[in-house]
C-alpha cells in the first residue's frame, strides 16, 4: 500500500471510492471545483492510499480552520477494508494537523451509517451526544 498527500488529479478515483461506499453523503460541495480549493486551502493535509495495482484503496479529506480540524470522506475500497487502510489514513491526518499545531479534531457520521460510526468507536473516537448540527447554504 502506498500512502501520500490527496492531490487534485486524484478527484476522480476518489469520488468513484466515494460513490460506491454506504453511508457516504455526497453533495454538491463534493463537485471537482470544490474539492481542489479544499485541498489547495489545506495543502498535505488529506490523505489517500493506492494497492498495488495504483487503484485508490483509501482516502480521507482533512483539514482546520486554524483551531480545530476536521475529516471528511474516509472511504476504503471493500477489497482493502480490515487491512488497516482507514486506521492509518486517520493516523496521518492526525499528525499532520499535530504538526500544524491543531490539537483536537472532529468529523460527522450520517446517524444510520453504523458501518461508519463502527469503525469510528473501534478507532478510539468519542461519540459527542448533545450536539446539534445546523446548516444553511450560502
Amino acid at each position: 500500500m502506498i500512502y501520500r498527500e490527496m492531490l487534485a488529479q486524484d478527484y476522480s478515483a476518489a469520488y468513484k471510492l466515494w460513490e460506491n461506499t454506504e453511508g457516504m453523503g455526497l453533495s454538491a460541495a463534493d463537485s471537482e471545483e470544490e474539492i481542489t480549493r479544499y485541498l489547495q486551502r489545506n495543502a498535505g493535509l488529506s490523505q489517500i492510499c493506492e494497492d498495488e495495482d495504483g487503484n485508490v484503496a483509501g482516502t480521507a479529506l482533512c483539514g482546520h480552520d486554524g483551531r480545530r480540524g476536521f475529516m471528511y470522506h474516509v472511504a476504503v475500497s471493500t477489497s482493502c477494508r480490515g487491512r488497516g487502510v482507514g486506521r492509518e489514513l486517520v493516523n496521518r491526518c492526525l499528525n499532520n494537523l499535530r504538526e500544524e499545531g491543531i490539537a483536537k479534531c472532529h468529523l460527522m457520521v450520517i446517524g444510520d451509517n453504523e458501518l461508519g460510526r463502527g469503525f469510528w468507536s473501534g478507532v478510539g473516537w468519542q461519540f459527542r451526544d448533545g450536539l446539534a448540527l445546523y446548516s444553511q447554504d450560502t
